[in-house]
């Protein structure tokens, strides 16, 4: 069984082809059903965030150029499209990749925490509709281990570094103190509820959330003193945003270029700043060319990004010795699984002919033999039937000249040095 894994991410592709190749939660569990049954595979996990779209599998043989086809396919997406955006890992690279991953040392905020959430929530949907099986199963929860011993064991994530604070320290730049500032918060996520935490830690004057369930928006509001819209009332409340912040699952954009012309007019110009989180985008990108607006998307904010990580980088270089360290463990782990086989063999012939002698060492006991010459006789015959093949072998790799099997037999019942 080999493992393999493919997929691109904010380093090797832009948002607009990202976009395209998401899975929303209702196509991630249709997308693992058609994978499992692909014939090159066996097990699948999916995972699919605004920075990345990664498929881990486990495969009876090696036909990669299938499974990028299937991605292509899926998407209804020429292949050309994809394949230069794509990166591929086998074996011990895909280990060592999702490591990586889980520990937000491939993100692009490094070390950020809510990436090890999102895989384990890929990981929960993959076994539940049983997509995964013994290896994969492995694999991720002992990933999971790993980022939570670099958490512990390092500084990664110590400071507060991700896209929701990126984007209110823009706002800060743009706007300076947030005390007379309104903002608008579409969606009610992780990162909505990030950045509504950001914002309320520096004092914003006023907080609006919107989201498709009007209860939910009620719940982050409530939690920041805010006020609570449906996403059809947003037009009502657009012109009353100096910030914007969305993101949201929607497949098409939320706001586009005419409503939020309309709202520039109504505040008579002033400023508005728009981050769009989303992953498809939830701000058409015609948006970004009105005057008076400042549209970032999330590739936009890796600058900002930058100016935080450095007190992260001598954490990340901990983060990898774990990394390898857990890697090579898990290796070894996997290689062994190729002995189980022979060791249950092994196990069973012994028992074979443990059971057979026995049961003629009772029979001598009941004929009247003393216990004493049945024991020397169990001893004396099971050591010489337990040695005998052995023995043959040996003799023939000698006389063949196979000091490799010799020398192994040696390591193997821990003899000592000729």
């Amino acid at each position: 069984m080999q493992l393999f894994a493919f997929g691109l991410n904010h380093t090797t592709a832009p948002v607009e082809i990202r976009e395209k190749v998401n899975f929303s939660a209702e196509r991630l569990r249709y997308a693992l059903h058609d994978l499992t049954e692909h014939e090159l595979v066996r097990e699948a996990v999916i995972v699919s965030t605004c920075n990345r779209t990664e498929v881990y599998c486990s495969l009876d043989q090696e036909n990669t150029h299938a499974l990028i086809g299937w991605l292509s396919h899926f998407h209804n997406l020429p292949r050309t499209l994809l394949e230069n955006q794509l990166y591929s890992y086998y074996n011990g690279g895909v280990v060592r990749h999702l490591f990586r991953v889980v520990c937000g040392l491939d993100s692009m905020i490094l070390g950020e925490p809510q990436i090890l959430g999102q895989m384990k929530a890929a990981y929960q949907v993959a076994r539940k509709e049983r997509a995964t099986g013994g290896l994969l199963n492995k694999l991720f929860e002992y990933s999971f281990t790993v980022a939570k011993r670099v958490r512990t064991d390092t500084a990664i994530s110590s400071s507060p570094v991700s896209v929701a604070f990126a984007a209110v320290r823009l706002a800060q730049q743009i706007f300076g103190d947030l005390n007379q500032i309104t903002a608008l918060l579409i969606g009610a996520g992780e990162t909505v509820e990030l950045a509504a935490r950001h914002l309320h830690e520096n004092r914003l004057k006023r907080m609006i959330v919107a989201n498709r369930t009007i209860e939910r928006a009620r719940q982050l509001a409530k939690t920041f003193a805010g006020y609570a819209i449906t996403l059809e009332e947003i037009p009502m409340h657009l012109a009353e945003a100096d910030i914007v912040v969305t993101s949201t699952a929607s497949p098409t954009p939320i706001l586009g270029e005419e409503v939020v012309k309309q709202a520039i007019k109504l505040r008579k110009h002033r400023p508005m700043f728009m981050v769009d989180i989303a992953v498809p985008r939830d701000i058409a990108a015609e948006v970004g060319k009105l005057e008076d607006v400042y549209l970032y998307t999330v590739d936009d904010l890796n600058e900002v990004i930058q100016e935080n990580l450095r007190s992260r980088q001598q954490a990340a270089l901990q983060a990898e010795e774990i990394i390898d360290t857990q890697v090579t463990h898990f290796i070894n782990w996997w290689h062994s699984l190729d002995t189980v086989d022979t060791i249950c063999d092994l196990r069973d012939r012994s028992q074979e002919i443990r059971h057979h002698l026995v049961l003629k060492a009772k029979r001598m006991l009941d004929g009247g033999k003393p216990p004493y010459e049945v024991i020397d006789y169990l001893a004396h015959t099971l050591t010489n039937t337990l040695m005998h093949t052995p023995c043959v072998q040996l003799r023939q790799a000698g006389y063949e000249g196979r000091e490799d099997l010799v020398s192994a037999a040696r390591q193997l019942f821990q003899l000592p040095e000729e």
